[in-house]
């Protein structure tokens, strides 16, 4: 099995900033795009950040400028950067790759368990 464990979420005030972490455990051969989610209260589920295994990003046009993806490939985790952090930046974040295991040629979707963000006005 394999499993995403985020961190990093919490309380913060308008203008601040947090730094999410999410690492990947298991049998594990690669990974290939990892990604950032978002769902706020009464809303969808909606993209934030994606990275690619190559290093190449994707941002949605609300967070660009102030959210930064990386990723550690030695270490299976992925880490968001959010500086300058608005209300509007609250809800719960998950964490999402694209995960090759042993005896298979196909990638599998795994979700973290999302960690909570809170921006306080």
């Amino acid at each position: 099995q394999v499993q995403l464990v985020e961190s990093g979420g919490g309380l913060v005030q308008a203008g601040g900033s947090l730094r999410l972490s999410c690492a990947a455990s298991g049998s594990i051969i690669s990974i290939s795009a990892m990604a950032w989610y978002r769902q706020a209260p009464g809303k969808q589920r909606e993209l934030v950040a994606a990275i690619t295994s190559g290093h190449h990003t994707n941002y949605e046009d609300s967070v660009k400028g102030r959210f930064t993806i990386s990723r550690d490939n030695a270490k299976n985790t992925v880490y968001l950067q959010m500086n300058i952090l608005e209300p509007e930046d609250t809800a719960v974040y998950y964490c999402n790759a694209e995960v090759l295991r042993p005896g298979t040629d196909l990638f599998l979707e795994v979700w973290g368990q999302g960690t909570l963000v809170t921006v306080l006005s």
